[in-house]
């Protein structure tokens, strides 16, 4: 059965998160898992441009009503007009989620995935802790390959 991995993070980036999310990417379609994002710019569209780089799918699940916005290197871009609550759909169409940098859509996109108990992988991303007590939950990586090792299982 295909896997498929969120890779979730802002829709701007630096450059180093740029680079994570597309060779994340990539890795994920060499693995042949399905890349599912939320199809606009930043680390969604580098995560889309690796998949494609690397000869696999992504979906892309828009905020708005129609495909203006898109990531050009989407296989597949749905539009859901839901806004910010697509981050949900993002989530539950995931087996994994992948987590790089990212701001307050990122966080949603964690706080989702560890409330239906999906797997969370962070490359830089959010420190989870309440009242100086670790939430547990995201499993940190040093690198692409380790975030894309731990979010596939191997």
């Amino acid at each position: 059965m295909t896997t498929y991995v969120a890779v979730c993070g802002s829709s701007i980036g630096t450059e180093e998160e740029l680079a994570w999310a597309e060779e994340v990417g990539r890795l994920l379609a060499e693995a042949g898992a399905i890349v599912v994002c939320g199809g606009l710019g930043g680390v969604m569209d580098a995560a889309a441009r690796g998949a494609s780089a690397g000869g696999g799918v992504s979906v892309g699940l828009l905020p708005g009503d129609d495909r203006l916005g898109a990531s050009e290197h989407l296989t597949v871009a749905l539009p859901t007009g839901m806004g910010e609550m697509r981050n949900a759909l993002i989530v539950r169409a995931a087996d994994a989620v992948v987590a790089i940098g990212g701001e307050w859509g990122t966080l949603s996109e964690i706080a989702f995935a560890m409330r239906t108990g999906k797997p969370v992988v962070g490359l830089g991303t959010w420190d989870l802790s309440r009242s100086g007590r670790s939430t547990g939950g995201i499993v940190l990586a040093g690198s692409p390959s380790e975030a894309v090792s731990l979010a596939l299982g191997r």
